[in-house]
């Protein structure tokens, strides 16, 4: 029976109904991880368990028969991304050795947040070493600390995504109910899109920061990904609210609303606009397009309208990403442990240097290119672009489409629309679209739009998810 339940909605029903437990489910999951993550296909997902989930599942199970549930998270097992604190017997790495023996002193506002919803913090995911900004040519979902994540659908031949893989496969394998990925730029999109999964990457400012290892404080941002748009809104509902550390969650207030729920309307496609620039497909192989027109064919079957539009696509050479890395980080990792090797981003290099032959498999190349820079949000150049990149990407780029076209949101594939969306600071919403009749590769459709816009996606990705011509398929795992 336990092995039924597929999604958070349904945990929280047999929850309810007494015909499980949180106790059951944490096993389930723990045998799930040791039989198919660590041993037979071997998706090395989870980086590290966390050792008090079974008697924090206990204890929200006489919690749930004294008080009641807390809400529709209470008892629910759920991933946490390596590179977001957790105050507790965990480390956080972001996929480095040279964090390895790092524990944070306090949970990330978000882990906070999931705490006091009842959720179950069953571990920490892999993922992409220091968020995929570490050098160019690595393998998404690789670390030094954590080694490869694959792809369940295809171990060894599909791209698991990057950079939050970890988060995503684990979810594709049943190993856990939802999990908390983050983006910069793609990072849930990709891997959520890659493993047929949901994936909502907030827009930046929705979500806290503080307690998250950062790239770039403009573009930065955790999310939910989950099997299910509805389980995605619920995630969501939970790690939402203001946090005094983070002034970015000062521009949110007005847009908690009390359950992202609410916006699952089935009809949610029914005269919508959605626009598309086609260049954006030119990546995809023929199958994969097929996908994608078939998944417009199936919003257009539901009453909405596929508008083509052109973006903007200049050729850009920001600074930015590597100025705010340079301060962020720094700052991060003053206030790291003393167990942690390095405390700045200079001593990190070179920590890497020392140890290369398990440090450097791929390279530091964007550590280095980051170091070089001033690293000061007072630099002319950083100031310059800063300001450049939010005129190409909001004025002239997602917001001017929406108004020109009187869209409601636009819709690219897997991950292939992420960059202006993330400079932007845009939310954007994947939902799996079907699988390769040749191969059984996944493929997503993701539908973004502006600020603060998060529940006309959800409303948009809904209607879609329910509507749509194809049936998920789980992964086949083998012992």
């Amino acid at each position: 029976m336990i092995e039924q339940l597929q999604t958070i909605e349904q945990i929280q029903t047999a929850l309810n109904k007494g015909e499980v437990t949180s106790k059951d489910l944490t096993i389930m999951y723990l045998d799930r991880i040791a039989k198919y993550d660590q041993a037979g296909t071997t998706i090395n997902s989870i980086l590290e368990v966390n050792p008090d989930a079974l008697h924090i599942a206990e204890a929200l199970d006489v919690e749930r028969q004294r008080d009641g549930r807390r809400g529709p998270l209470h008892g629910v097992p759920i991933v946490i991304k390596d590179n977001i604190d957790t105050a507790d017997k965990m480390h956080t790495t972001a996929g480095s050795i040279a964090l390895e023996h790092n524990y944070a002193d306090e949970d990330a506002f978000l882990v906070k947040k999931l705490r006091e919803a009842g959720a179950v913090i069953l571990g920490k995911a892999n993922l992409t070493e220091w968020a995929n900004f570490m050098t160019i040519g690595m393998p998404n979902g690789y670390s030094s600390h954590g080694g490869q994540v694959l792809n369940p659908y295809g171990p060894g031949e599909f791209d698991v995504g990057g950079s939050s893989s970890g988060s995503a496969a684990s979810v594709a394998c049943g190993f856990v109910a939802g999990a908390i990925g983050t983006e910069t730029s793609g990072s849930i999109l990709s891997p959520a899109s890659s493993n047929s999964v949901v994936g909502l990457k907030p827009t930046v400012g929705l979500i806290s920061r503080t307690g998250v290892i950062p790239i770039a404080h403009s573009q930065d941002t955790a999310g939910p990904i989950t099997r299910t748009v509805t389980d995605a809104a619920i995630l969501l509902g939970a790690l939402v609210g203001v946090d005094e550390q983070d002034p970015a969650t000062g521009m949110s207030q007005g847009k908690f609303y009390k359950g992202f729920t609410t916006f699952l309307d089935p009809d949610g496609l029914q005269g919508a606009r959605i626009g598309i620039d086609r260049t954006y497909l030119s990546e995809l192989n023929e199958e994969e397009v097929f996908l994608v027109e078939q998944a417009m064919e199936d919003m257009k079957a539901q009453g909405a309208e596929i508008i083509e539009v052109s973006l903007s696509k200049e050729d850009r050479d920001s600074s930015v990403l590597f100025h705010e890395f340079k301060n962020g980080l720094n700052a991060y990792l003053a206030k790291c442990s003393d167990q942690a090797h390095a405390r700045t981003l200079s001593k990190l290099i070179q920590y890497n240097e020392n140890n290369e032959e398990v440090a450097l498999k791929y390279g530091q190349k964007l550590l280095t290119m980051s170091e070089e820079k001033s690293g000061r949000l007072n630099d002319p150049e950083y100031i310059s672009d800063r300001l450049a990149d939010i005129e190409y990407s909001q004025k002239n780029g997602i917001d001017k489409a929406l108004e020109e076209h009187q869209l409601d949101a636009l819709l690219s594939a897997n991950n292939l629309g992420a960059a202006m969306p993330a400079m932007a600071g845009y939310p954007s919403i994947t939902v799996p679209a079907g699988y390769t009749a040749s191969e059984g590769k996944p493929v997503g459709v993701t539908f973004t739009s502006t600020a603060f816009d998060e529940a006309k996606l959800i409303t948009l990705g809904y209607a879609y998810e329910q509507t749509r011509s194809v049936t998920w398929q789980a992964p086949e795992l083998t012992e």
